[in-house]
């Protein structure tokens, strides 16, 4: 089983919620890319992984078009939030970013803007930040739970459901 998945489970344990629908896209297997839905929530999730030159955790956000080309996710056929777990030995955390924010940020992809195949994600342990990874980790921020040492129950309800 995907190391995401199992988090995103262990952390509904304790809940009413169930992770269903779960099914694997092939083209980013290397993120462990999922879509599922948790009650009639639709969420596509990523595991974020550490790069050895630079900070913070890296992700893509890609899919194939008609052609065979990558491109970035589009806001149209994009679930209702996108999930980025980090397993970083014994830090864990998620970032759970509505799409409407991704869409504000230049990430996903419309008409009128081509978005982005990739970001770096900054959790609350990372520190020693140059100015630019500061600015993305403060607006990240709102969206991340660390769960390295507990499970803060309703940030979990505030971040996966409203």
């Amino acid at each position: 089983m995907l190391k995401s998945i199992n988090l995103i489970k262990e952390l509904l344990s304790d809940t009413d919620y169930e992770i269903t629908n779960i099914l694997k896209e092939p083209q980013n297997m290397e993120y462990e890319g999922t879509t599922f839905t948790i009650n009639d929530t639709k969420y596509r999730s990523r595991l974020a992984k550490q790069t050895p030159k630079k900070d913070g955790y890296f992700v893509v956000f890609w899919e194939k078009d008609v052609n065979q080309r990558n491109e970035a996710y589009a806001y149209s056929e994009s679930p209702d939030k996108i999930m980025i777990s980090i397993i970083d030995k014994d830090l864990k955390g998620q970032f759970i970013f509505p799409k409407s924010l991704l869409l504000e940020k230049g990430i996903l992809r419309t008409v009128d803007n081509k978005g982005k195949m990739a970001i770096r994600v900054y959790p609350s342990w990372e520190k020693s930040l140059n100015t630019s990874a500061k600015k993305t980790q403060a607006w990240q921020a709102p969206y991340f739970m660390n769960v390295s040492n507990k499970i803060d129950r309703g940030r979990l309800t505030e971040l996966y459901f409203s």
